[in-house]
Order: C-alpha cells, then sequence, then structure tokens
C-alpha cells in the first residue's frame, strides 16, 4: 500500500510540475502559442471537421439501423476464422479504412454498447480497425511530402496489410472465443428519424472534442520547440539509438510523429539522399497515429468500460509493422522517386484546403458508403431455423 501511495504522490507531482512548465511557456511565449493555436482552428475548421463528421454520421447509422448487423451476416465466413470475431465488427474494419482515425475506433464503440459485439471482440477490434484514411495517405503523405503517387500507394497498402497481421496476431486475445448475444433475440428497430437525430448530435460532439485535442496537440508541439525540451529528448534518443543509424534529427521527427501525426509526416518532406528511410518512417507514424489520435479514441474508450492496453500495443506494432514492409518491399522496388515539387511548404499550409473542397469529398464518399450500407440494410435477413438455437 504504501508503493501504491508513493506512486500517486509522485504522479499528482510530476502532473502539476507539468501543468506549472505549460503555464509558464504560455506566458513566456503568448504571440506564438496564439499562432500555433490560429493554425489548429484552421486545420480543424477546413479538414477535420468535413473530413471527420459525415463519416461519424454514417457510422452511427451503420449501427442504429441495423446495417452492421445484416453486413455481419454476409462477412461473418471472413471475420470468424481470420479476426477470431462477429460479423458485425465488419462495419468497424471497412469504415476504419476508408474514414480515417479515429471513425473506426467510433464505430468499435458503437457496436460493443449497442450489443453487437461482446467485450472481448470490441478490444480485439480496437487492436486494429482504427486506420488512417487513404485520403490523407494519398493526398497529404504521398503527394504532400514524397510528390508521388506511387510511393503513397504503398504507404497505403503497407498500412492496411499492417493493421491485418495486428488483427490476426489478437485474434485469441482476452477470454475465450467469440460471444456473441443470441440471434433470435429481436432488437426494437429505431426509426430512421430518432437514429438520424441522435446521430448528428453525438457525431457533433465528438468532432468538436477531437477538434480540441488538434488544437492542443499544435501549441504543445510549438511550445517544445519553442522551449528546446523536443531537442534535449532527440539528442538523448539520437545517442541512445546512434547504433541503428538514429541522429538528432531523424530522432527530433520521430518524436513529433509520436506526439502529432501530421506534424510527424511534415517534418519528413525535403529529406534528400534518405528516402527509404524517410517513407519507412513516414509508416511508423501512420500505423502509431500519435498521442493526439490516442487522446481521441480515449475519449471513445473511457466511459464505455473497455481496456486501453490492447489498443495501445496495437498501435505499436501496427507501426512496427508497417515500417517492416515497407523496408522489404525497397528490397524488391527500388525508391528512387526524388523529393521534388510539394503541395505545401509548411504544416499550416495544410489548413488552407478550402472547407468546400473538404467537405464535398468526405461527403461525397460517406455517401456512396452510405447508399452500399443501406442496400446491405434492406436486404431480407436469413431466418433463424430452430427457435431454441444455438448462441455462437
Amino acid at each position: 500500500m504504501r508503493y501504491v501511495e508513493v506512486r500517486r504522490r509522485v504522479l499528482d507531482f510530476l502532473s502539476c510540475a507539468g501543468l506549472l512548465a505549460v503555464a509558464v511557456g504560455l506566458v513566456i511565449f503568448p504571440s506564438q502559442m496564439v499562432e500555433a493555436a490560429r493554425d489548429g482552428v484552421e486545420l480543424c475548421f477546413n479538414v477535420i471537421i468535413p473530413s471527420l463528421f459525415p463519416f461519424f454520421v454514417l457510422s452511427s447509422l451503420t449501427v442504429a439501423l441495423g446495417a452492421a448487423e445484416k453486413l455481419g451476416r454476409l462477412l461473418a465466413p471472413v471475420m470468424r476464422p481470420l479476426f477470431n470475431v462477429g460479423g458485425a465488427c465488419a462495419s468497424a474494419l471497412v469504415l476504419g479504412f476508408i474514414g480515417g482515425y479515429p471513425v473506426g475506433a467510433k464505430t468499435v464503440i458503437n457496436l460493443y454498447e449497442n450489443g453487437e459485439c461482446s467485450k472481448a471482440e470490441a478490444e480485439r477490434m480496437l487492436s486494429f480497425c482504427n486506420n488512417s484514411g487513404p485520403a490523407f495517405i494519398f493526398g497529404v503523405v504521398g503527394a504532400g511530402i514524397f510528390s508521388s503517387g506511387t510511393i503513397g500507394l504503398i504507404l497505403y497498402l503497407a498500412h492496411m496489410a499492417a493493421s491485418i497481421c495486428v488483427g490476426l496476431i489478437f485474434r485469441n486475445w482476452g477470454s475465450g472465443g467469440i460471444t456473441r448475444h443470441s440471434p433470435n433475440v429481436q432488437r426494437e428497430q429505431t426509426p430512421f428519424p430518432t437514429a438520424f437525430v441522435n446521430s448528428v448530435s453525438s457525431s457533433f460532439m465528438s468532432t468538436l472534442g477531437i477538434c480540441g485535442f488538434v488544437i492542443f496537440f499544435t501549441v504543445f508541439i510549438k511550445l517544445l520547440f519553442l522551449s528546446g525540451l523536443l531537442s534535449a529528448m532527440a539528442e538523448v534518443i539520437g545517442s541512445m539509438l546512434g547504433f541503428i543509424g538514429m541522429d538528432v534529427e531523424w530522432a527530433r521527427r520521430l518524436l513529433t510523429g509520436i506526439i502529432e501525426l501530421t506534424s510527424g509526416v511534415w517534418s519528413l518532406r525535403g529529406v534528400s539522399g534518405e528516402l527509404t528511410a524517410s517513407i519507412a518512417m513516414a509508416a511508423f507514424m501512420l500505423g502509431w497515429a500519435g498521442l493526439s489520435v490516442h487522446c481521441q479514441v480515449l475519449s471513445f474508450i473511457g466511459s464505455s468500460g473497455l481496456s486501453v492496453r490492447t489498443y495501445i500495443i496495437g498501435k505499436f506494432l501496427h507501426g512496427i509493422l508497417s515500417a517492416i514492409i515497407v523496408l522489404i518491399i525497397a528490397r524488391i522496388v527500388a525508391f528512387d522517386t526524388p523529393v521534388a515539387v510539394y503541395l505545401a511548404q509548411q504544416l499550416g499550409d495544410i489548413a488552407e484546403i478550402k472547407f468546400s473542397t473538404a467537405l464535398r469529398v468526405s461527403a461525397i464518399s460517406a455517401a456512396i458508403l452510405g447508399g452500399l450500407l443501406f442496400l446491405i440494410s434492406v436486404l431480407p435477413g436469413k431466418k433463424s431455423g430452430k427457435p431454441g438455437g444455438k448462441a455462437v
């Protein structure tokens, strides 16, 4: 008990010291902090909100209207043997690959709270269903960082392959096998108007919370740079990992990506002569996702009672496996495409994407996927055979 008490006091002291240091930094660098916060707000308004909000609404409607359950009946022969989860979890996998962070995790939470999967299944899904979307990998990383659609495709394929590998690794995580509700239990169907209103309101609050994390970490990274703390940590990591070719500059890029994904991948632009290493590090950052994304996911997991351990371990493995896959591909296909013309010169330029453009692309993608899920939801369900059928 004494050890627990001492540890609690140490953590409390470190938390207070950290908050005090941040407050001092805000006072010392007021104009820089305001500028960083402004960049974060622009990023949220022009990119985050139009990109995520339609997919959040679609995710909630997919579960509330029963489309996930219908999709589960179709994909159960694939999801159960591969990942040891029910077929309804396929909706989280699909939306996670298309919608980007953190749509996959939000869908898993919706499935769990709606009774479509067990606690063990939800924790398994959290380890590999929360992924970066193709728009970010192809547009920002592939075209904006490396000026190559081919590199964007390689990164996305490596990202998907690593995610599936993590799902296979975690297929036996948790107690027992698949513990689904009985298919004979008839759940009350939520009317569309009610489901739509609830989905829009909950999705707006979720998107607003995510914007808060994005703004905070934009300011936090700027403060780490100005205070010199990030450089000091980079020197320590560079000296410790020098045997694998990690110097201070690479360590600084790695630390930035560990904290915030967008800033991390943007730090890789202009790295000449080390293209393979840059792509491998970008793959790791995309798989790990960054503390900013993790905080967004934890805001969903917190009230669900699910363990965060599988999620954190899964994302770390996702990053490692993504980098390894890219390095293996580099042995087969030489990455000799020069890092040439960039779409932007600094992180703030990402936020200058027009709101209407981002919303149009996101809404069209969500509408197409929503149409497919609607067709699945209106398909006649398979009638159960015997009234006393065994639960799976």
